[in-house]
């Protein structure tokens, strides 16, 4: 099961990656954070920690990045990975931003099930929040 959700705005891209890559005000936006860190600047392979509201701390690390157009980070969970790839892409009519959430592994199933309809309802409000303050901001 692959989550995914785009979103339109009239911010720059440019203001959309600021507010994806200050990974320790992800809770600003992500309705299902209470706190997250890098333990280095944002770059490939740097590895971090998110502390949801539900569930214990969990380890991610950037496995793919696309400086400026895209990264992707994993979070181990028992016999399975927890994907989640930001997206962005500059059309005449604005900023499009996509973020997708998956899961791969031997229980990839097992979670999909159990997480899988939460991301899906979270997700359109966390974009909308994402949408608002890079707007906001630019007014």
């Amino acid at each position: 099961m692959k989550i995914s959700h785009t979103v339109k705005t009239s911010a720059s891209p440019q203001r959309i990656w600021e507010i994806w890559t200050d990974v320790k005000n992800w809770s600003d936006w992500d309705t299902q954070l209470i706190d997250s860190y890098l333990e280095s600047p944002f770059m490939l392979e740097a590895k971090g920690k998110l502390t949801p509201k539900k569930g214990g701390v969990s380890t991610f690390r950037i496995s793919q990045l696309v400086p400026k157009k895209s990264y992707t980070f994993q979070c181990k969970l028992p016999l399975c990975n927890l994907n989640v790839s930001r997206t962005l892409d500059t059309q005449l009519d604005g900023t499009y931003f996509t973020h997708k959430v998956w899961f791969e592994g031997i229980s990839a199933f097992v979670f999909s099930r159990i997480l899988g309809k939460q991301f899906q309802t979270v997700l359109p409000n966390v974009m909308e929040n994402i949408k608002r303050i890079a707007e906001a901001e630019h007014k």
